[in-house]
């Protein structure tokens, strides 16, 4: 059964420890077969990479165009789709866009009275690595959501990389590529995409940014790489807290606690409440609703062993206790939910009101629904434009204000020991 815990329960302030640790993966066995796997991919090139996939997705390319899609597989990909299906592709591409688009930050320059500017240049990275998920599932929502701010940001070059499990390619994510007018996509997955994609490898350019959720083993590599590229974050396992009062609608909590189990057996579905009487309706509706779950395995496990019910005091405790579980998704199912909001401080995403579930944001609300997770929402935001924007300072001083703030500058390079720092600062302003 799901864990039930009351704050006033002796062993509370330990159990709850344990939730707030949930975002430490065993990174060092993980790290490790990364390493190995992107020292290979170093070493040895496309051949690292075809054994990996010959090792892991079971099936074995021969050369670079073997695991390269072409463009027009994606294209007819998408004349097949029923026009429903493309509706709502379209539909969400929309809505994700004109969002993403309000995000752009602008060149800006600012000219003082003295004659000096200063200012911030925003320029888009020249190429872009996407990792879209594909193991147990294909996400052509995941890759909505990387491709549109890359492309809003004005990405010249964007490349997708996926896992391709019996070199089998998920037509709804290739006629997603089509819409989104990815020229460049290869089936690759896991440490060795993201090798791929950092390193650049028998013609295939390296990239500026990598952005996507993945495993374990894919956030490791992100870890490894970072530096010799971008990166988003390193996320892990999705999970889920709602905040509820009394005379919510239990079923409704328990399909959107359920919504976040179905991903992974390591998700966490966290249901926070002053109600007794909800938690127990909440745990009725969960068990009548798993056995209709076409992923009822997976979500078993993951409310079983990842999930929990909190009992707080008040609303006022279960705001506390959210904003130290600093949640990758958030619902505030309350009487008037936007009364909650200047208290919530740590949250990927936020969701108010009953008619707002999480899937409706993973799917068309607009938002980006890569985010941190396991309390990285203290201080990581979701992926937007700005993660494929890079600022240049732009500084321009006129000989009035090198006059002028000269001498404090000089002042300054002295008290560090920077001579030619101080000498190049007073060489223009003694010049008579």
């Amino acid at each position: 059964m799901i864990r039930i815990l009351n704050t006033d329960d002796l062993d509370f302030e330990q159990q709850f420890k344990l939730l707030l640790n949930r975002g430490k993966l065993d990174m060092k066995v993980a790290t490790q077969k990364a390493q190995c796997l992107l020292d290979e991919i170093l070493n040895t090139g496309i051949q690292a990479v075809i054994e990996h996939i010959n090792k892991f997705d079971s099936w074995n390319p021969k050369n670079i165009q073997d695991i390269s899609i072409d463009p027009k597989e994606c294209k007819k990909a998408y004349e097949k789709l029923d026009k429903s299906t493309q509706k709502a592709l379209h539909t969400a591409y929309e809505r994700i866009y004109a969002f993403h688009s309000k995000q752009k930050p602008k060149t800006w320059l600012d000219l003082e009275e003295n004659g000096s500017m200063t200012g911030q240049k925003v320029t888009p990275v020249d190429r872009a690595g996407l990792y879209i998920p594909g193991g147990k599932a294909a996400y052509p929502s995941s890759l909505l959501m990387n491709a549109i701010p890359a492309i809003v940001a004005g990405v010249k070059e964007i490349l997708i990389c996926t896992p391709t499990p019996n070199n089998q390619p998920n037509e709804i994510l290739l006629a997603t590529a089509y819409i989104c007018k990815i020229q460049e996509m290869y089936k690759v997955g896991g440490a060795s995409a993201i090798g791929l994609m950092a390193y650049g490898i028998d013609g295939i350019k390296k990239v500026d940014v990598i952005t996507g959720p993945g495993n374990i083993y894919v956030a490791a590599a992100k870890k490894i790489v970072f530096g010799e590229v971008s990166i988003d974050m390193i996320a892990g396992p999705s999970e889920i807290a709602i905040i509820a009062h009394k005379d919510q609608n239990a079923k409704y909590i328990a399909h959107d606690l359920l919504s976040q189990a179905e991903h992974d057996e390591m998700a966490s579905s966290i249901l926070i409440t002053p109600s007794t009487a909800l938690a127990t309706e909440v745990t009725k509706n969960l068990y009548e609703i798993l056995p209709i779950l076409e992923r009822e395995n997976i979500a078993r496990k993951s409310i079983e062993n990842r999930a929990m019910i909190i009992i707080a005091k008040d609303l006022d405790e279960c705001i506390d206790l959210s904003n130290q579980l600093a949640p990758e998704h958030l619902e505030i199912l309350t009487k008037n939910p936007f009364e909650l909001l200047s208290k919530i401080k740590h949250a990927g995403a936020i969701f108010f009101g009953e008619n707002t579930p999480e899937p409706i944001g993973d799917y068309l609300a607009g938002p980006n629904h890569t985010l941190p997770t396991g309390g990285g929402a203290r201080f990581f935001s979701p992926l937007s434009t700005e993660h494929f924007m890079k600022k240049s300072s732009i500084i321009s001083f006129s000989r009035q204000a090198i006059l002028e703030f000269g001498e404090d500058c000089a002042k300054l390079a002295h008290l560090e020991g920077l001579g030619a720092h101080q000498k190049a600062i007073l060489a223009r302003i003694k010049e008579q």
